[in-house]
């Protein structure tokens, strides 16, 4: 899956220059800038997993792999949708409250003892601390209900109102499955399928990509991705 995974980089990294120079275009849309950051982090967890096929288990990249995709990628993601559906008033607070978790799990991380596991799967249970896995369900859970939900409600609420395309319905609908791909392939890993995450990673920010360039083709409505133009 080494291929894989550096494609999912490539493909990240190309993303997030493209959303860098939106929100360069207007810094009012701070959306797009939580976006970049968020697909920086996703791009960078697949490059660490990429690393870690061809080169071996390592500590250092393996605290990358984990703080990038499992603490931040998903949350930083979900904080752009945030500053979507709220306020910036309560997009801050949020921004700061998820800030102080995240921060809290990266720093009880880089202080657990880790160690490879026996059948070189690439996984949490690496983390001796059991307990500083537990931050991890807290910011998927932020992740999936902005993100994903977040997507589902802007998709219904234009059909209802009859508001903008077709075209933007659709963008909402692909960004939705696209949150929810990954989760699915990292399912499927746990329960066995140690090679369904990388491929799922890949499949779910392209969808992402096409549903943020769908939902903005006729702008003037605010939506789960109004900002992406």
């Amino acid at each position: 899956m080494f291929g894989v995974s550096i494609a999912t980089s490539a493909l990240a990294a190309a993303f997030a220059v493209d959303l860098l120079r939106r929100w360069l275009r207007n810094h009012q849309r701070r959306h797009l800038l939580w976006w970049a950051a968020g697909v920086a982090a996703y791009g960078l967890g697949t490059l660490a997993a990429a690393v870690i096929e061809r080169s071996g288990w390592s500590p250092g990249w393996f605290r990358i792999w984990y703080i990038a995709g499992a603490i931040l990628g998903g949350a930083l993601l979900a904080q752009g949708t945030v500053y979507l559906l709220h306020r910036a008033e309560t997009a801050d607070r949020l921004a700061q409250s998820v800030g102080v978790v995240a921060v809290g799990a990266a720093g009880a991380l880089l202080l657990a003892p880790i160690a490879p596991l026996d059948s070189g799967d690439l996984a949490g249970r690496s983390i001796e601390w059991a307990w500083v896995r537990a931050f991890t369900p807290v910011l998927n859970v932020y992740a999936v209900v902005y993100l994903v939900g977040g997507a589902i409600w802007s998709a219904v609420r234009l059909h209802r109102r009859g508001e903008g395309s077709g075209r933007r319905v659709a963008g909402n609908w692909f960004i939705a499955v696209g949150g929810l791909t990954p989760a699915a392939g990292g399912l499927a890993s746990r329960l066995g399928g140690a090679d369904a995450l990388p491929p799922t990673l890949l499949a779910g920010l392209i969808l992402i990509w096409i549903g943020a360039v769908l939902a903005a083709r006729n702008p003037g409505v605010r939506s789960q991705g109004s900002g992406h133009r």
